[in-house]
């Protein structure tokens, strides 16, 4: 049996992201394992019962700075689902699948200080960004996914 199923379904890490808007500009960053994505990251267990906007506090509080302050945090409707090789539990790399949750929150103030997993960002353009073209990857395509439903709103 596959270490990411169970009973013949599979089984996936939780994770938030967020979509975080400075008016028409989105901030992507880049992690040190060389992905453009996010911010945002897995639920702790201790978390799983918690409202997921603590969840979202936290990740930006790690991956941006305790200086970063949002407002109007509210899901997006945009998910995505990652197949990636990590060494889990000090085994040989193995197939971890994750589905994270997007939450679009408004940039209000503070200076961002990335952590230690990011070491670059950008603010792009919500009117004219494709995601793809800076990588293709299944978190940009989830970011496409996210401009294509706003841009349809529209």
């Amino acid at each position: 049996m596959d270490k990411m199923e169970f009973n013949g379904k599979a089984t996936y890490f939780v994770a938030v992201k967020v979509f975080l808007r400075d008016g028409g500009k989105l901030l992507v960053v880049h992690d040190a394992w060389g992905t453009w994505e996010l911010p945002g990251g897995r639920i702790r267990l201790e978390e799983f019962q918690r409202p997921l906007g603590e969840v979202v506090g936290r990740k930006i509080r790690e991956e941006l700075g305790d200086k970063v302050k949002y407002s109007g945090l509210k899901p997006t409707g945009t998910f995505f689902q990652v197949r990636r090789f990590e060494n889990i539990g000090g085994e040989s790399e193995q197939e971890v699948r994750i589905f994270a949750i997007g939450f679009e929150a408004q940039y209000e103030d503070g200076e961002i200080e990335l952590g230690g997993d990011h070491d670059e960002m950008r603010w792009v353009n919500v009117g004219n960004f494709e995601p793809l073209k800076l990588q293709d990857n299944d978190w940009m395509r989830g970011v496409e996914d996210y401009l294509w439903l706003e841009r349809e709103e529209k």
